[in-house]
């Protein structure tokens, strides 16, 4: 599903990720650790092509995200999706819109997009706030809506950056629980934190980070 070969990434000539090596499998549940700085980020970011590498390879099913064309971006990032910590919501559109916006961008027919949304809404437990701004809701609402955006699209790679850092402990877990649910149905899913009861309550594969550096890989094939 995703394999990353020797890559390397620098900023302003510091290394922000160094030969790293990791193979992700198709369903599975991982979570990267590390403090601030680790290197999650920049990790994450490349894989959706936020950013590009500056050594090594990295494939997704197969294809080579550095050899990408930038034409051909938008259709790999079709196959993911995206939840960030600072949410991105458009504040003057409705929770709808929001959702709405990745199969807009695709030209889905009005009649497919409303099922869709709908459907995505109703995952996360939102359907109710869909006529809403995201001004108007909490913190833990807009990161519902924020998932719901992201699985909108049905991807096969959900990534997922500190998603429960500004929360509480009980709305940290209501979150968890449905990256949970949307991995049981297939969706390989991984997930930087550095929050370690994300890390007990998933009980997933572990992998730690450290001045760009993989330091350490637990519970594969769990």
């Amino acid at each position: 599903m995703i394999q990353i070969f020797h890559v390397t990434k620098h900023y302003d000539r510091r290394p922000a990720l160094t030969d790293i090596n990791l193979q992700i499998e198709k369903g599975e549940f991982v979570l990267l650790m590390g403090p601030s700085g680790a290197g999650k980020t920049t990790l994450l970011k490349l894989l959706y092509c936020a950013t590009s590498l500056d050594e090594g390879q990295i494939l997704i099913q197969g294809r080579n995200v550095a050899r990408l064309k930038s034409s051909d971006v938008p259709y790999l990032r079709r196959t993911m999706g995206v939840v960030f910590q600072d949410f991105k919501l458009l504040s003057k559109k409705s929770v709808y819109e929001n959702v709405a916006l990745p199969l807009l961008v695709q030209g889905l027919p009005t009649f497919e997009t409303r099922r869709k949304v709908m459907e995505a809404l109703k995952a996360v437990g939102v359907e109710h706030r869909k006529e809403s701004r995201p001004t108007m809701l909490s913190a833990g609402e807009q990161q519902r809506v924020c998932i719901a955006r992201s699985i909108v699209n049905s991807p096969i790679i959900l990534l997922a950056d500190e998603p429960t850092g500004n929360m509480d402990a009980s709305l940290a877990r209501e979150i968890v629980d449905l990256f949970k649910t949307i991995n049981a149905r297939g969706t390989t899913v991984l997930v930087a934190t550095h929050n370690r009861q994300v890390i007990e309550q998933v009980g997933r594969r572990v992998i730690t980070l450290d001045q760009g550096k993989v330091v350490s890989d637990e519970g594969r094939g769990l």
